[in-house]
Formats: C-alpha cells, structure tokens, sequence
C-alpha cells in the first residue's frame, strides 16, 4: 500500500447506476454509525449520514416496488443478513459477488467491503484518513530530513496496532520517531469495553489487531484474510485495570496500512529467506518493497491486499521512476483472488489505459516468479 491507493480513476459511467452512490452512502453511514453510537442501537435524531442512507434506501425500494425498511434498525439488519446481490439495486457488472456483505453475519461489524466501499464516496467526512495520515507522517519527516523516521512509522502501524499506555510513553519517547510523536497520538485511540472479556483485551495471534468477543467463547477477526484461514487464534492478553488506556490505530489506518501491511511484511519475508536484497518504503513510499537481484536486476513491488478488484482496477496507475528499477509489478495476497473468481480478469477490465502494462500478480506468483529468475541469474538452464 502506497500513499497514493485511493486516488480512484474517474469514471463517468458510474454517474449512471443509481446502486453505486446508494451503496457508498450506506457504506459511509455503517462507519459513521459504528463509531458514534455503535450497531445495536440508535436515539433520534440519527447522524445525518445516516438519515441520508435510510432515505436513499426507502426511495430506490419504492422505485422497484419493494418494501422497504421500516427505520433505521431494520436498514442495518438487512446489511448484516441480506447479501447485496439480493438488494433492489442497479449495479454495474464485476462489483457485487455472491454473498458480499456490508455488514458481517457473525459480528454485525462493517465487513473489509464495507470499508472500501465508504473509502471512495465523495460525501463521507471520512474519506482518505488514511492517505491524509500516510501525507502528514510523509510531510514530517521530509522536514526532518528523516527517511528513516517515515519507515520506522510505517513498521509502527505494521508491526504495533495496538498500544498499552506503557507501550505508548515508550513509543512517543523514541527519538527515531520524533518527526511524528504528535501524530501517533492522535491516530492511537482507546480501545471500547466491547471488545473486552473477562477483563482484558486479545490480540489475534495472526494479524495482530484486536479480537471481538462474540458467542460461547468464540472470537471474530476484522480480517478477512485472517478468517479464511480458520478460527481466529488468541494471541496476546491485555489486562485492563479500568484505568490506563488500551488504544488501538483507527479502523482506516488499520484496514488500509496495516492490513496491507501484514501482506507486505509476508512478502518481505519470502524474498529474503531466497538470498534477495529488500529494502521496505524506499524514497519516502515511492512504492512498497525494492528488491534486488544478485545481478543488480531491481523489481519494484507494490502490495495491494483490496477486498475489490473492480476498485484496485480503477485505482491502478504506474509505478514511480524513483528510486529507479528495472521491473515493476502490482501484487496481490492470493487468498483474494481464491475468495473472489476472476479477481485478476476484473481488475484488468477496469484498470485505466494508462496502467494498460501494469502487470497484478497473486504473491505466491511473484515469489515463484522470483526463483526463477534467480536460477536464471545462477545460470541454472531449467530457469
């Protein structure tokens, strides 16, 4: 994930389906809703995104002769049990798959879908926090003189999404991070009682970002990746006194740099244990990872874990000249595109003339791809 994944392409044709501003303003008021008075329960006068949504939905219902909902609390019922294949919407091909959900059945917490959906709505107050974050730290930093600082913030969101007050005064106490001490301040915040049992607060083992309590003892994951792998494994406990603040990043810093993230620490991994030079977030975030060839052959690689391949498509762009290489490739987590059949042909279909050669490789193909052409640096003719 780079600074720039959400500057969407333009496309005047999605001017013409009513379902797509339907599903943005839906997708916007679920967060704004989750974040102000939770999923469960609402007082008049409602958050006016969510006024909007409810509105928006009673009409197009009564445009195609359905019923529609009857408030507030049926309208995000229907978005934790009605799949959005079976809403009465008007929707362009390749954008709604069987069984895409906004709201998850389990949890009732707005799906990853339900994130990139409000992402690129033009009317949410919350649209790009997470790229208006990454240019602020980039900002900083640059300022300082400090590239070191910027990487060290970016391995901060990766590596740490959550924080006890402990781990916060040893964080804002670090000098490498100095550039961006009161913006870890303000992007960290405190982590709600709904995520507690039996007093204290787990991490996912996997993906490290919190576990919501749910069930006889059961655990949901906000990633999707993370789920599809199987039961959500608790990792690490906190204990919480009632006093002393737990924080976690916001939801959009956590769905969009370190989810991505996570992705990208993986391929790392992968690339070095081959014996490859990998440098992380060269030139400021020029792209994700640099690697190296042990004949000076430079790839350019850059993460795109995207729930979407309709919105990857149209967000596609080439990747910066600097600092220079000599290939470059976008790459996808391959539990993406065994989640979502024709992952990969969707993304090309809505990727923009501009990116028409920017290859999209599952990382499982990349780091084949990788071997091979190592064999090929070793001389190995079955290269």
């Amino acid at each position: 994930m780079t600074v720039d994944d959400h500057d969407a392409v333009p496309a005047a044709d999605w001017a013409a389906h009513d379902g797509v501003p339907l599903l943005r303003t839906l997708a916007t008021a679920l967060l704004v809703l989750e974040a102000q008075t939770g999923l469960d329960s609402f007082t008049l006068p409602y958050p006016a995104e969510a006024q909007r949504a409810l509105d928006r939905t009673v009409l197009a219902c009564l445009l195609r002769g359905a019923r529609p909902p009857a408030g507030l609390t049926e309208l995000v019922d229907r978005c934790r049990t009605e799949p959005l294949e079976d809403w009465p919407l008007s929707l362009p091909a390749d954008l709604v798959e069987p069984g895409d959900r906004l709201l998850d059945e389990i949890s009732g917490r707005p799906t990853e879908l339900c994130h990139e959906w409000a992402g690129r709505s033009p009317d949410s107050a919350a649209v790009f926090r997470d790229r208006e974050v990454v240019l602020a730290a980039l900002r900083l930093c640059r300022e300082y003189g400090e590239e070191e600082a910027y990487t060290a913030f970016r391995g901060l969101l990766v590596h740490r999404p959550v924080l006890t007050a402990a781990e916060m005064y040893e964080v804002t106490g670090d000098m490498v991070l100095e550039p961006v001490h009161e913006l870890i301040r303000r992007i960290y915040k405190p982590v709600p009682e709904s995520y507690l049992r039996d007093g204290a607060y787990t991490a996912c083992e996997r993906c490290l970002t919190l576990l919501t309590p749910v069930g006889a003892g059961e655990w949901w994951c906000e990633r999707d990746r993370c789920r599809r792998q199987g039961t959500p494994p608790p990792g690490r406990r906190i204990t919480w006194d009632g006093t002393l603040a737990v924080s976690q990043l916001e939801r959009p810093l956590r769905q969009f740099v370190t989810g991505p993230g996570r992705a990208e620490a993986d391929l790392e991994r992968e690339l070095l244990a081959l014996g490859l030079q990998v440098r992380m977030w060269p030139g400021y975030d020029a792209y994700d990872l640099q690697v190296v060839f042990p004949d000076g052959w430079r790839w350019a690689v850059d993460v795109k874990d995207w729930a979407h391949p309709t919105f990857l498509g149209r967000s596609a762009r080439p990747v910066p000249q600097d600092p220079p290489y000599d290939e470059a490739f976008w790459s996808v987590p391959v539990h993406r595109v065994v989640a979502r059949p024709g992952y990969v042909a969707a993304f090309e279909r809505a990727r923009p003339a501009s990116a028409d050669d920017l290859p999209l490789l599952t990382d499982v193909e990349l780091v084949t791809r990788a071997k091979r052409r190592l064999r090929t640096c070793k001389g190995d003719r079955r290269a």
